[in-house]
């Protein structure tokens, strides 16, 4: 069993296996995010993913969406590159809005991967993000940097919040459509709260602030 997380919150149509140690036989599938191959050599998250394959509904236990054979059902490796050795950075699976997409985070360095057609991935530009978080309601997966905040939708990036910190923030609630947290300010040279209206992306008078 993988020690990584893997997060299911959004139904999906993939399934994923995190492998130990990439296969000594490739199979005909193989893709590696990003295309540079120096990355890799640092290390890499080594998935399995199976596209199509429908994950079985928590309550019914039924599958959720059974789709035909097709060639974009064939199996593929994924070899995501490393972005730190640091047990503070994420490493594992998220599934995303849009149930073919795959959300891989690998020391992290995140990727969006469309398991219909591979070669078609959005690399986040944070290195790294530091956290990532599902928010079935919102309908956004939100991954977190050290200054600010992009949130994905099922269509792609739906927002990135203006500078909320110099170095380091921390979600406290999400509640009625408004995330709020801490970022430290340099000036201040304290935590100040922040807070953001999920649907824009946008600031919003936080209490305390």
């Amino acid at each position: 069993m993988s020690a990584f997380p893997t997060d299911e919150t959004f139904p999906h149509r993939w399934q994923a296996e995190v492998l130990e140690a990439r296969p000594l036989i490739l199979p005909s599938r193989h893709f590696t995010y990003p295309r540079e191959v120096e990355e890799v050599e640092r290390g890499a998250l080594e998935l399995l993913i199976k596209p199509g394959a429908a994950g079985l509904d928590s309550e019914t236990g039924e599958s959720r969406n059974p789709r035909s054979s097709q060639a974009s059902t064939q199996p593929f490796l994924a070899t995501c590159a490393l972005g730190f050795r640091d047990p503070a950075v994420p490493t594992g699976i998220w599934s995303a809005p849009n149930p073919d997409q795959i959300c891989a985070v690998s020391g992290g360095y995140a990727y969006i991967i469309d398991t219909t057609a591979p070669e078609r991935f959005t690399m986040i530009p944070y290195r790294p993000v530091m956290e990532v978080r599902a928010l079935p309601d919102a309908g956004l997966l939100l991954f977190v940097g050290n200054r600010t905040i992009l949130a994905w939708a099922a269509k792609g990036q739906q927002w990135e919040s203006e500078r909320l910190s110099n170095e380091g923030l921390t979600i406290s609630a999400v509640e009625n459509e408004v995330l709020r947290g801490m970022g430290w300010r340099m000036m201040a040279d304290k935590e100040i709260p922040f807070a953001i209206d999920l649907r824009t992306g946008r600031s919003i008078p936080a209490i305390g602030a």
